[in-house]
């Protein structure tokens, strides 16, 4: 599976580098600027890879940002841009990017698919700076923003490192990146992975390039440029000499190094002698000091340069001792002193610090412990310990030395008077397994001072320092004291005797008494204990005390130091001596309580005391506290030790009772296995239900009623459906129902969805599932529940069910063709599927009785439908057709409201007679001349003369020429010239009719079968939707045009650039639209294709609709009123018969201005109330708002009407002339100013014009001048060079003389012998008597197709498809010769060999003719003659497979290595009798065409530009005319006087409302009329 993400990573990647522009845009993923500033495409790619059961991966193309066009992009500091053009329409554009050098590396980014190199595999080896780009290619190419990934160009002239001095360093164009962008006139492979000749046209000597900025710099100063201002490197200082490395592996390496003592790295300067400096990306970090740096190369001085090392001395120097080289580029300039001082510490940490012993079995000893003779020490463990804490056993290990093991040595030292005396010493070495360790030691006797040392130790030389470094060590002082030799350790409750010595004054032993009493009495600290006896006994000098015994608390389980006194009547001593608790007596339990209650599912803690009789803690060997449960089956059993602590918790595995709905009760019994004198201890544990989660179930709501989905279910649903109302119920151990935490929903889990949101789970909701669309894809699904205590889930699937049924399919059983009066073979099955394509399962036997058949000419007597239940499949036998005209004949099958058609093809009956058929392409001409021999009636030839034959046809078959009378020759033949054929689809007869000497008889009948061309286009299918409006001002609908053949087939190689689309106002039947066309409501398009061959258009009538309603305009501008406020009407009529219309965008009117004209014609007059409160000489604003409910907020822009006011009768008059004067001056300045702006606009177009045709004629006159074409004598030279074309055409050349197959099937290519040309005439004829027994075969592209030419020439025709190629083993045309190995030539050969297929020329499907050649002709080699074949082929099979040889004297070695005899000699061209390969064109004639077709472009072109000069020296004097400069004066005077006219009307500039609205009723609409004026 990792495979499939690691080709999936690759995929993506791969094709966002092929679409990188594309999607971005010409300017790339440039994520420095924002992205609507250079993504200007609307292209998305997205990439998904499906697996089984999992939710499919998908990824935006967009969204990617490491692509290599995307590193290029960002990692570059500048760019060189430049342009060429090859051969006048090949245009290439480049980019040249700079990638500096930043400090310690480039920036040139790596591929990210390719395999990176890890920081530790340079860790110690010399690194040499490495080139940039390598040796990979400067430019990739694109053609037509599509990378064409398999073709590179290495680099130009231009731009290429110089051979000799430069002014910038070499490296630096090692630091550049490009890619090219070409248009559609470079050719490339039919897969679009390479291109033909991209690289040899650009290299040509005459192409030239410029760069595409203003101010032209020289490619090499704008590379100077990038490098002085982008690249930063390291300044070397204190050149100290040159130096040899002998230490480095590669002698090439070793010197010369040159010794520098500092350097100077952005902006900061590193010395020798500086202390804390740390490396980065090596592996272990190095701290330390800097000694020097080395530069590999032969330097005298300060230098700039890239990479370099530095000599580090490694620190601590205590625990390495050594020095490293490493990169200059691996410092850390990031680190800080403080932080590499701290580093250093914690390298120092690793040392050995400290020993830590622990007694694992007791014993233990502490410093200056007093202890009685005899007392045992019990066993150490001992780890070595550093400062950090961990363990170690070795010495760290540096580069050059190995890690040394550490050993610890134990030394018991007696300490006397007179010295001191080792009397144990012991050393113990780290096992792997088991640490440092020592046994237990009793031989400890002697009474005095001691003192027991650890020491760590190296290994083989003892030292007990290393690198002046003190290892640790641990000492333990203790003594034994005389009177404690009765035997310790004394241990509270158990009863002791004390021996004691009686010693007179001279210290000679004496016996004591029989009367002698003894008191024993604590002292000090020790009076918790009381210590009692049972008497003395006297033994000799000796007195012993038996039956001690000492009761009390003891602090600890560790013992108490006690001082007590024992008193006789000789003298009394003071002893100290250790007490420890007695031996377990009672075990305490806590919780106290009797009754305990826990949840199931949890552990149960109890803290365990093992006492003494008197209730100290107390401890001894294997001192296991065990708790076993009862009342259940499986319970645990817990443990604990308490040899060592005396206490414990007393834990173990959760206590869970299998489906626990109740309380329950357990036993729970504490006990002490080793102390039987123990009691137990008994509790009595309540079981309660646990509160945590316990059950997951799964409900589906229907209403609101739950239905639960069990276990293992399986919900059947409809396909491509949605499950909805999923939701989910948790309870605990006790069914209780828990609600959904935050905490909760976060461990629930679905495997059909990645993601859900926590809201939904919040709500006990699941995610809608979505159901398969497939009845056979059963899904599986998952909820599951998991926490830290139980993993729950609740499984089920969902099988589809069909959907409603949709379609009818049908699959044919059998052959597709039926021969006319016979029935088909095989049968025809039907199914009724939904949406999907899946199967009802629902229907029944009785469904056959609502399907219907029918076609053209079937014949139903035969016919039979039958049900087939296990399938749920109807399938139809006996299908037969009446005798009519055969061809593909449709079978619709009906059920119910559904059909289904079925394509046979009904072809000829058994053989009953015999026709001569004849197929032909309409518009084409027949293969040969018809030629009739006359014969007599017993069918002998006659030689009769001049006898006149006619040619009769059918009237619906037309001939081009007309088919006239001819005559007999000599030898009783008529010939009739080649004609060409024009009819319908279908089947004609032709007959000749003889007359000769009143007698008139006819000849026999030839059927001549006319098929529709499939290269000739007839008519235009356009698909749009036809149920989209058409808003002025709007855009129009995708419309999907396609062109088609005369057999009804889309044509796909038809170039774009022959369609046309006209866009004409009104309705037009024909290609033109009317001459009257005013109405702007109809627009009809027309599209057109613009072949000789071809008048074909298709037309279309839109109904354009008004946009949205934007204004109110009055349907002709009223003159502006000037009213006073007098009784008089005339004066104060504002509106008289105004009529509104309402404007939609580009000002269309929409209907509703019918209505306000209704609505404005009742309205007669608008007057001003008499006597109003206007200010006089003041202009008023009149605003008509139309308020329509159906706009709601988004109402229209109201109009506007200005007019005067005055209160004085004359000062009205004068102001209305003023007004009238003003308003006439207005109009006819907008005219003025209108037909300036138009005649300045035209005038500007046809400069653009006759710019864009002189460059287009220069382009093309330097085109030809580059061909040495005199364009003086354009005509002339056409005429002749069309002259000599049609000379070299009808030159006799070789032609195949195999009748080739009719051109009438797309799916047929032709015979073998018409697919290929050969130059060659020797090599034609070798070749085609090689393939002899293939040249007739028919090559067609499917199997169907080879299959029906089987069938018309009932099997007497090869035919070839190449749909049953096995194209794995076939030849690879790009592979070498044999003798051309591995790039390596392995002998020189003689008879310029060379692969027979490389001969061929195809004329067209080239790709198709190389499966077949390679097929037929496979690795065959042509040489000049047998010898050179001969010695060819020996030298070849030395080192491989020969393939078959070829001579062109006609030889040929088979592969196997035979040759000679007939059979391998080839016969001359008149014996193969026309069966040889036809010879292409010469290639003057290609020239010749390219020529014509530039001369016909020139001439175009300088008729285009004296037509658009001589209109724009038209229009320039129209523009500087007298009536031109009359009507600019005329305008300038109006400017003028309307200045005047202002002056005199006083106008002010402040706003006030004076009436509000005039409602309109009887309609929906109305008007709010406000009048405003300016003071």
């Amino acid at each position: 599976m990792n495979n499939y993400y690691y080709y999936y990573f690759l995929l993506k990647n791969f094709y966002l580098h092929v679409y990188h522009y594309y999607i971005h845009g010409p300017k790339g993923n440039d994520m420095s600027s924002s992205k609507h500033e250079h993504i200007l495409s609307n292209i998305d790619i997205q990439i998904s890879m499906f697996e089984k059961g999992k939710v499919p991966k998908m990824v935006n193309l967009r969204e990617i940002k490491d692509d290599m066009q995307s590193l290029y992009i960002n990692s570059a500091s500048d760019s060189f841009e430049f342009r060429t053009e090859v051969d006048g329409d090949g245009v290439v554009e480049g980019v040249i990017r700079y990638h500096p050098f930043l400090f310690d590396r480039e920036t040139y980014p790596d591929d990210p698919n390719g395999i990176l190199k890890t920081d530790e595999d340079d860790e110690d080896c010399i690194l040499v700076e490495q080139k940039a780009r390598g040796k990979k290619p400067v430019f990739e190419c694109f053609w037509n923003g599509r990378l064409i990934p398999y073709t590179t160009v290495d680099n130009f002239d231009w731009c290429a490192p110089p051979k000799k001095g430069s002014v910038v360093p070499v490296e630096c164009y090692y630091r550049i990146s490009g890619v090219l962008f070409t248009n559609d006139k470079f050719q490339v492979s039919t897969n679009k992975l390479t291109f033909m000749d991209l690289e040899l046209r650009l290299k040509e000597k005459n192409t030239l390039f410029t760069r595409l900025i203003k101010g032209q710099v020289q490619f090499t100063q704008w590379l100077k440029e990038c490098h002085e201002k982008y690249d930063k490197q390291i300044k070397f200082c204190g050149f100290k000499g040159i130096i040899s490395r002998p230490e480095i592996q590669s002698k090439r390496m070793q010197s010369p190094w040159s010794k520098f003592m500092s350097i100077e790295w952005d902006g900061k300067v590193y010395k020798a002698g500086q202390k804390y400096i740390k490396s980065m990306k090596t592996s272990p970090l190095v701290f330390g000091s800097i000694s020097h740096f080395l530069l590999h190369g032969d330097y005298d001085g300060d230098v700039y340069a890239t990479g370099g090392e530095v000599m580090i001395i490694v620190e601590p120097q205590a625990l390495y001792n050594e020095v490293k080289y490493i990169p200059i580029s691996k410092i850390d300039r990031s680190a800080s002193p403080n932080s590499i001082k701290k580093g250093i510490e914690d390298e120092m940490a690793r040392l050995p610090d400290k020993l830590a012993v622990t007694w694992p079995d007791g014993d233990e000893l502490k410093s200056n412990d007093i202890l009685s003779a005899g007392t045992p020490i019990g066993a150490m463990r001992i780890e070595i310990l550093n400062k950090k804490g961990e363990a170690m056993q070795k010495l760290p290990a540096s580069s050059h030395t190995g890690s040394k093991k550490l050993l610890v040595e134990l030394k018991v030292i007696f300490h006397s008077d007179r010295e001191d005396e080792v009397i144990i010493s012991h050393i113990s070495q780290h096992g792997g397994k088991w640490p440092y360790w020592f046994k237990k030691m009793e031989s400890v006797t002697r009474l005095g001072k001691y003192t027991l040392k650890l020491q760590t130790v190296l290994n083989e030389s003892n030292a007990d320092t290393y690198a002046g470094i003190p290892l640790p060590s641990k000492i333990i002082k203790f003594v034994l004291n005389l009177l404690c030799e009765f035997g310790p350790p004394f241990r509270v409750g158990v009863p002791f005797n004390i021996p004691l010595e009686l010693f007179d004054k001279y210290g000679n032993p004496t016996r004591p008494s029989v009367d002698i009493k003894s008191v024993l009495e604590c002292r000090y600290g020790c009076l918790s204990l009381t210590i009692s006896h049972e008497g003395i006994m006297i033994n000799g000098a000796s007195l012993i005390i038996k039956g001690v015994l000492a009761k009390g608390t003891v602090n600890n389980c560790q013992g108490k130091v006690c001082c007590f006194s024992i008193f006789t009547y000789v003298d009394a001593h003071i002893n100290t001596q250790s007490f420890f608790p007695g031996p377990p007596y009672t075990l305490r339990v806590k919780p106290d309580s009797e009754v305990l209650s826990f949840e199931n599912g949890t552990t149960f803690p109890f803290q365990v005391e093992v006492l003494d009789e008197v209730e100290n803690i107390t401890v001894q060997p294997r001192l296991v506290v065990h708790c076993k449960f009862a009342g259940a089956p499986n319970l645990p059993v817990y443990t604990v030790d308490c040899s060592t602590t005396g206490f414990g918790i007393l834990t173990g595995p959760v206590v869970h009772i299998k489906k626990l709905k109740k309380d329950q009760v357990l036993n729970a019994r504490f006990e002490i296995p080793s102390c039987v004198n123990v009691a137990a201890v008994e509790k009595t544990i309540n079981i309660l239900p646990s509160k945590r989660v316990a059950k997951l179930e799964v409900f589906s709501l229907s209403g609101d009623k739950p239905i639960q989905i069990m276990h293992n279910d399986e919900i059947c649903w409809t396909a491509g459906d949605s499950i909805k109302n999923v939701i989910f119920k948790m309870f605990d151990e006790g069914d209780r129902e828990i609600a959904i935490t935050p905490s909760l929903a976060e461990k629930i889990k679905v495997n059909w969805t990645p993601k859900i949101k926590k809201d939904l789970l919040l709500q006990g909701s699941l995610p809608d599932i979505k159901v398969s669309t497939s009845v056979k894809d059963v899904r599986y699904c998952q909820v599951s529940f998991q926490d830290d205590h139980v993993s729950l889930e609740s499984d089920f699937t969902v099988k589809p069910l069909p959907d409603e049924p949709k379609y009818l399919k049908s699959s044919l059983k059998g052959v597709s063709i039926i021969k006319m009066g016979e029935e088909l073979k095989g049968e025809i099955y039907l199914e009724v599927t939904d949406q999907f394509g899946n199967t009802i399962q629902s229907l029944t036997a009785s469904s056959i009785n609502s399907l219907g058949i029918s076609s053209e000419g079937l014949d139903k007597s035969a016919l039979k439908v039958s049900w087939q239940d296990k399938t749920k499949m109807m399938f139809v036998q006996g299908i037969k057709f009446l005798p009519g005209a055969p061809g593909p004949k449709e079978l619709c099958f009906a059920w119910r409201e559904f059909a289904e058609y079925v394509r046979i093809n009904l072809v000829a009956g058994p053989p009953a007679q015999l026709k001569i058929p004849l197929t032909v392409v309409n518009g084409k001409e027949l293969e040969k001349p018809f030629v009739v021999q006359l014969c007599d009636q017993w069918g002998n030839p006659s030689t009769e003369a001049q006898v006149k034959i006619l040619l009769v046809k059918d009237n619906n078959l037309k001939t081009v020429p007309a088919v006239n009378i001819q005559k007999t020759d000599n030898n009783g033949m008529a010939t009739f010239e080649v004609f060409q054929v024009f009819a319908t689809r279908g089947e004609y007869s032709i007959h000749f009719k003889v007359s000769h000497n009143k007698i008139n008889f006819v000849g026999p009948f030839v059927k001549i079968n006319v098929i529709p061309d499939s290269n000739k286009p007839v008519k235009i299918s356009v698909d749009y939707d036809r149920n989209a409006s058409f808003p002025a001002g709007g855009f129009l609908t995708v419309f999907k045009v396609s062109v088609l053949s005369e057999d009804e087939e889309v044509m796909r190689n038809l170039n774009p650039a022959v369609m046309t689309m006209c866009l004409w106002k009104g309705v037009s039947n024909g290609s033109r639209p009317p001459g009257n066309v005013s109405c702007l409501k109809y627009q009809c398009i027309i599209f057109l294709l613009l072949l000789i061959t071809s008048s074909a258009f298709f037309q279309i009538s839109i109904n354009v609709i008004p946009n949205e309603p934007v204004k109110l305009m009055p349907v002709v501008q009223p003159p502006t009123p000037v009213v006073s406020n007098i009784s008089s009407v005339a004066s104060r009529t504002l509106v008289k018969h105004l009529c509104l219309k309402i404007m939609v965008m580009l000002f269309f009117v929409i209907s509703l201005s019918v209505l306000f004209y209704y609505l404005f014609k009742n309205l007669k007059i608008l007057l001003v109330a008499e006597n109003s409160p206007g200010k006089d000489s003041s202009q008023y604003v009149l605003v008509f708002y139309p308020v329509i409910p159906e706009l709601g907020e988004s109402q229209l822009e109201p109009f506007e009407l200005h007019f005067m006011f005055s209160n004085d009768v004359k000062k009205q008059a004068q102001m209305a002339t003023l007004t009238r004067e003003k308003d006439q001056l207005k109009q006819s300045i907008g005219a003025y100013r209108s037909l300036f702006d138009t005649t300045k606009q035209l005038l500007t177009e046809i400069k653009c014009q006759a710019k864009e045709a002189a460059n287009k004629e220069s382009n093309l006159k330097s085109q030809l001048f580059k061909r040495n074409i005199d364009v003086q004598q354009t005509e002339a030279l056409i005429k002749d060079m069309l002259a000599e074309k049609e000379k070299i055409m009808k030159q006799p050349r070789r032609v195949c003389a195999i009748p080739n197959t009719p051109k009438g099937n797309s799916n047929v290519l032709g015979k073998i012998a018409h697919l290929a040309l050969i130059e060659d005439n020797e090599a034609a004829k070798v070749i085609s008597w090689h393939l002899a027994s293939d040249m007739d075969c028919v090559v067609t592209l499917t199997t169907e197709a080879a299959r029906q030419i089987y069938n018309e020439t009932q099997g007497r025709q090869q035919v070839l498809p190449l749909d049953s190629i096995f194209r794995k083993n076939l030849p690879d045309w790009a592979r070498p010769l044999p003798h051309l190995r591995n790039g390596k030539c392995h002998f020189q050969p003689t008879g310029n060999p060379v692969f027979a297929r490389d001969l061929l020329i195809f004329p067209e499907h080239i790709e198709d003719c190389k499966i077949v050649f390679g097929m037929l002709l496979g690795d065959s080699i042509i040489l000049d003659n047998l010898d050179s074949a001969n010695l060819y082929r020996k030298e070849v099979v030395k080192i491989t497979h020969c393939p078959t040889l070829l001579t062109r004297h006609g030889d040929r070695i088979r592969s196997n290595g035979k040759f000679g005899g007939l059979q391998n000699k080839a016969p001359t061209m008149e014996k193969l009798r026309g069966m040889v390969f036809g010879a292409p064109l010469p290639s003057v004639c290609a020239t010749l065409e390219a020529q014509i077709d530039l001369l016909q472009q020139y001439r175009t072109a300088v008729i285009k530009c004296s037509t658009v000069n001589e209109e724009l020296h038209l229009q320039m004097e129209a523009l500087n005319s007298p009536e031109m400069k009359q009507k600019r004066e005329e305008l300038s005077l109006q400017e003028k006087q309307l200045k005047g006219i202002e002056k005199k009307l006083v106008i002010w500039n402040t706003y006030f409302v004076y009436n509000e609205m005039l409602h309109i009723t009887k309609t929906n609409f109305f008007l709010n009329i406000t009048i405003m004026t300016k003071c």
